[in-house]
């Protein structure tokens, strides 16, 4: 049987889903957290003439009132002379003086009352400047020494150091590089080594344990033998190879140990880094009212816009121009659909975060032990969205509740089902765990399989392997290693 080959026209019909460029910036909105919002907000101010951030009018005017009240206030200079040759300064009411001469408007009360204080040098407009590491040692190596020559070889070093206070270099490149002896680094080191903080520009952790222990006067034979030889047995808790091979007790090794972790590993880490830190600004806030709570998403997180009067105007006008009046139109359209864009987010960040909050009441009323299984598809069925509307809507995104600042993601989380049938948050069981170490012997520690059964008897039934997993997360060593001698 042949195939037929050739053209044929037949009509179809069917449904499909198109991602116009106006759904697309929906869905993009919605995914931003409030930095990214903002950002994207200003990028379209620039773009767009016709947006417009509400408040700027009142910015304008104040800076147009401002400039009003200075000349006002200029003019009153002659007057202000005439009225002090007839009267004493100390006597005269300057305030009734404008009031009277009716100046007394907004402009005036605005120059008048700031609350007593400079609006040209209030505190708010300084900002405090951290000391880097690197900024502390050049500091001290000014006082330390007037020899041009380890100066030179001090502030290559200090430059050299990592975040940590570690050195990247060693003796032999530095003194290739700065054309001095490896002798004359090795001294200038040991100078640097007396700086602070205490451990600052050691080769390894070693070395930087060493030194702080030498400048407390407790570096013995016996700890300088444990530092270089069994500092790895002493982290994994291994003090029984560490007693036996030295020939001390047990306790001895304890005692060392707990020196040890008074000591500072990293010690440039208590400087500034030379980054900026990067502040939390919570999307939802939850504040309690008498014995509910009330959600309401910060206005900061989703900028205010509105369409500029004037070309509001301009578009009433431009009937005439076929061009100009299409290009406004399409610049209008664009900023309608980008203010409704951003209500829609905020409108459903509130939906999906009432709706979190239905669920975690006790956790609001009684703290992380009480916190539920939480997914995103019970949460999606309850609103009747779809769940990567949910997981747009709470990616990157905080909220501020009486109990601290969380990510939303934080309330969505597997678990087990308790003995009642409930639904017992993962970290709820990490709150568990915590509180059944912090309340252990610390001589005899509870093994996992120890919790496995305490934890049973508060109906969460779980395996060791998971306790261990748990135990782990919350950075808790195991039993062997949190023992006291």
């Amino acid at each position: 049987m042949g195939m037929k080959l050739g053209y044929d026209l037949k009509i179809e019909q069917s449904q499909k889903l198109v991602m116009t460029p106006e759904l697309i910036q929906a869905i993009q909105i919605l995914k931003f957290n409030t930095q990214e919002l903002d950002s994207y907000v200003q990028e379209q101010l620039l773009i767009n003439p016709v947006l417009e951030q509400a408040g700027g009018e009142q910015r304008h005017a104040e800076r147009r009132t401002d400039s009003d009240r200075e000349e006002r206030i200029g003019s009153m200079d002659d007057r202000r002379g005439e009225a002090s040759a007839s009267r004493r300064d100390d006597d005269f009411d300057w305030k009734e003086y404008i009031k009277d001469r009716g100046y007394d408007d907004i402009s005036y009360r605005q120059w008048e009352d700031r609350n007593g204080e400079d609006r040209e040098n209030s505190y708010e407009q300084y900002v405090s400047s951290d000391i880097t590491l690197s900024e502390h040692l050049m500091f001290q190596l000014e006082c330390a020494t007037e020899r041009k020559g380890c100066r030179r070889v001090g502030e290559y070093i200090i430059e050299s150091l990592d975040e940590n206070g570690y050195m990247t270099s060693t003796p032999e490149e530095i003194a290739e590089a700065t054309g001095v002896s490896v002798e004359k680094v090795g001294e200038v080191l040991d100078m640097i080594h007396g700086f602070d903080p205490v451990g600052v520009g050691a080769e390894d952790l070693a070395e930087c344990l060493m030194i702080q222990l030498r400048s407390q006067d407790q570096l013995t034979e016996l700890f300088e033998k444990v530092i270089k030889e069994h500092l790895e047995d002493m982290a994994n808790g291994r003090y029984n190879v560490i007693a036996k091979e030295l020939g001390i007790s047990l306790q001895q090794v304890q005692a060392m140990n707990d020196i040890i972790k008074t000591l500072e590993p990293k010690p440039g880490r208590l400087f500034a880094s030379g980054t900026d830190p990067r502040y939390i600004v919570p999307d939802v806030v939850i504040e309690k009212v008498d014995d509910d709570y009330v959600v309401s998403v910060n206005e900061s997180s989703a900028p205010r816009l509105m369409i500029s009067s004037y070309y509001s105007k301009l578009m009433k006008q431009s009937e005439e121009d076929d061009n100009l009046s299409k290009y406004l139109s399409d610049r209008v359209n664009s900023a309608v659909w980008l203010i409704k864009s951003i209500e829609q987010r905020k409108q459903t960040i509130y939906n999906v975060v009432t709706a979190v909050m239905e669920h975690q009441r006790e956790f609001l009323d009684r703290g992380v032990k009480y916190l539920k299984t939480l997914t995103l598809k019970d949460i999606a069925e309850e609103l009747g969205i779809h769940e990567s509307t949910v997981s747009r809507s709470i990616n990157g995104k905080y909220l501020q509740c009486p109990r601290g600042v969380f990510e939303i993601k934080y309330f969505f989380s597997a678990g087990v089902s308790g003995n009642h049938g409930e639904g017992i948050s993962s970290n709820s069981i990490k709150e568990f765990i915590k509180e059944i170490v912090d309340s252990e012997d610390p001589r005899s520690p509870y093994s996992d399989q120890t919790m496995v059964s305490m934890l049973g008897e508060k109906g969460i039934n779980i395996s060791r392997r998971t306790v261990a997993k748990y135990r782990d997360e919350l950075s808790i060593p195991s039993s062997s290693k949190r023992r006291r001698y």
